[in-house]
């Protein structure tokens, strides 16, 4: 009959918290220290990037003195101690489950005879009789006899006959013994009030508190993960004409619903922030803070965001350290709800506000205000933005303004211009075409490629694009194996290349470039197909091979005939005024020419020559062949016979047929 006991030293619940904590824990620590690892890539060597990329060090990993730590470090601190406490434990734990076993017990082999047993046990209880034996340091009475004990059952179980047979037959010299099933717990966590009182707490309360607050958080969030009442907001506000102020002001009342935060005492520092905010803008802010509804006392989370968000864009210093923080992680999320926004304009397939909200990446990342001004310029170190407004009056559109401004004035920010110039660069789109694979038209309904060949062309140390020698000839080969891949973008030719972080020494985080493709129907202020985003765009370098990069968008063909004029307008979201477009046909032709140019094609391989031997087998079974052609210099007699014979072989047939004479028709 079974017995059901406890385990009293706890070794069972030792072995399942420790196998627990294992698989819990060594997947959990590989991630944390993968995502600590920055990644080993080079960036801007300009003072002010450089300063700013320790800045995010410290803040992202602290310091020696004070190293950052997060909840995920004490989880798993707290988690490899609890695990290495039981593995201690379960190696000095007594193994109380072994079987028994009277050759261990006595010492010898299982091949021993009766005569070895009995001699071998004399030396034994020589040594280990409790009249005999001298107690070591470790060592009790009641531990030297409960060995000399051990020792006597394992000898009778082998020399006896019936306590033999009990050995063999239920595995102990006593005979049968009780069945003991241990629960894995010790006594005491189901005879303490506390304890079950605890289980009540976790598994009662806790755990579907915790379960309640995860399920009802991710119906309040979106699948792109902002807030469902910041979604709503850009359903509202945003329509088909909207600009880039619109899309900012937008921006600013989602922050409402995702930056939570408690009112600081930091607010005679923000009164500050929008009075300079006020001088510099004048009436516009007034007009901006209505729009965006960020009044005082009845949004102050939205006013706070707004304020923070415009003064990051004017570049005004923030010296309080609760509101830098505040500010930081304000920026940080702009681009999931920016993102978001992009989701919503381009279900709408509207044009302007999604090319806005594309634009507005560039301007926040690099600290600089949308309006119709150009400044482009100051993204350079050393060109402030109203210096900025003043160069773009020139109609160039590249840098050398203002690194000729940075030289007359002998600035000593020109050496950080010459080196951000090294970062920056001019997108080019090197061609854009339409594909169908295995097909030379394009019919109605049918999948198109969209394939765009982007590079970027580097710059000088003027500010001018270095010129890069076009391409006397498309490679077909590359292209075709491109169409016909199942990726979005080529693999980079050489292999090797690797992006490097960008000029922008405003934004708070490591940053890469990218791009986004946009096939757009202009006359109309629609969007095509949804765009694309694509990073690594290489920059073209002839020496290392590297001229373009192909990137491709699926879609299907629209269903009417006809010519569609569309432009490809490809954007860069982290540096303002990175931008290019071309204007793209797609040819829409009637399927009718998919069977004309297949017969063009039977006819060009279904004729042989009439000299070859394929044109003599094609005669003899009374096929269709091409005459051959005469060559140079042999226009003679033969070829005056041949004409002959032609002539009289048409009159002939001619007779035949119409039954006139051959004079009449020659006449």
């Amino acid at each position: 009959m079974a017995k059901h006991n406890y385990d009293e030293t706890g070794n069972m619940v030792s072995y399942f918290v420790f196998s627990f904590l294992s698989v819990f824990l060594v997947p959990y620590t590989l991630a944390a220290i993968s995502s600590t690892k920055s990644p080993s890539l080079s960036g801007c060597q300009c003072q002010h990037c450089i300063a700013q990329r320790e800045r995010i060090r410290k803040r992202e990993r602290g310091s020696l003195l004070s190293p950052k730590l997060r909840r995920r470090t004490f989880i798993i601190l707290a988690g490899w101690s609890i695990t290495a406490f039981f593995a201690y434990k379960i190696l000095t734990a007594e193994n109380t489950s072994k079987i028994y076993d009277p050759f261990e017990i006595l010492g010898i082999s299982t091949s021993a005879t009766v005569k070895d047993i009995k001699s071998h046990y004399k030396k034994l209880s020589r040594k280990f009789h409790p009249d005999k034996v001298k107690l070591g340091v470790n060592e009790t009475m009641e531990m030297v006899e409960a060995k000399f004990v051990e020792i006597t059952k394992a000898y009778k179980a082998l020399t006896d006959e019936t306590i033999r047979q009990n050995w063999l037959n239920h595995g102990h010299p006593d005979g049968r013994q009780e069945v003991n099933t241990a629960i894995a717990l010790p006594s005491w966590m189901s005879d303490n009030i506390w304890v079950l009182a605890a289980y009540g707490i976790i598994f009662g309360g806790a755990l579907p508190a915790l379960v309640g607050r995860w399920w009802f958080g991710n119906l309040e969030k979106t699948k792109d993960g902002v807030h469902a009442r910041s979604a709503a907001t850009f359903f509202k506000t945003l329509t088909e004409e909207s600009g880039i102020d619109d899309v900012t002001t937008s921006l600013g009342k989602a922050f409402e619903y995702e930056h939570r935060v408690k009112i600081a005492k930091a607010d005679g520092e923000l009164d500050q922030l929008e009075t300079q905010i006020k001088e510099q803008l004048g009436a516009k802010w007034t007009e901006l803070v209505k729009v965006a509804e960020a009044v005082p006392g009845a949004h102050d989370s939205r006013r706070r965001a707004f304020v923070l968000l415009y003064a990051h864009l004017l570049r005004l210093p923030v010296h309080n350290s609760s509101l830098q923080k505040e500010q930081t992680e304000l920026l940080l999320q702009t681009p999931t709800l920016l993102n978001s926004m992009l989701n919503i304009t381009m279900s709408r397939n509207w044009l302007l506000p999604t090319l806005a909200a594309m634009r507005l990446h560039a301007y926040i990342t690099q600290a600089l205000l949308p309006s119709k001004a150009d400044l482009k310029a100051a993204q350079l170190p050393g060109i402030e933005q109203s210096e900025a407004a003043a160069l773009s009056k020139s109609e160039s559109t590249d840098f050398s303004d203002a690194v000729s401004t940075l030289s007359k004035s002998e600035s000593s920010e020109l050496v950080n211009a010459h080196k951000a110039l090294e970062c920056l660069g001019q997108t080019e789109i090197v061609d854009a075409s339409f594909k169908v694979i295995g097909e030379r038209f394009v019919t109605p309904s049918s999948f198109v490629h969209l394939v765009v060949k982007l590079r970027v062309d580097p710059l000088d140390k003027d500010g001018k694009p270095v010129p890069i020698p076009k391409q006397d000839k498309e490679n077909e080969k590359r292209d075709n194996e491109f169409l016909l891949s199942k990726k979005d973008a080529e693999d980079l030719p050489n292999g090797d290349y690797a992006s490097q972080y960008a000029h922008t020494p405003y934004w708070p985080a490591n940053r890469k470039p990218s791009w986004w493709i946009v096939l757009a129907d202009v006359k109309s202020n629609k969007v095509v197909v949804p765009p694309i985003k694509v990073t690594d765009v290489p920059v073209a370098d002839t020496q290392r091979g590297i001229d373009y990069r192909a990137y491709k968008i699926q879609f299907q063909a629209p269903q009417n005939v006809g010519l569609f004029t569309w432009k490809v307008i490809v954007l860069n979201d982290t540096f303002v005024g990175d931008e290019a477009s071309r204007d793209v046909v797609l040819k829409i032709d009637d399927p009718s020419v998919l069977n004309a140019d297949d017969a063009n094609d039977e006819d060009d391989i279904s004729d042989p020559e009439e000299d070859s031997l394929a044109g003599q087998m094609a005669l003899m079974r009374g096929g269709s062949v091409k005459k051959s052609q005469p060559q140079d210099g042999e226009d003679g007699e033969d070829g005056e016979d041949d004409e002959d014979d032609e002539s009289t072989t048409d009159d002939d047939q001619e007779e035949k047929g119409d039954g006139s004479s051959s004079d009449s028709d020659s006449d």
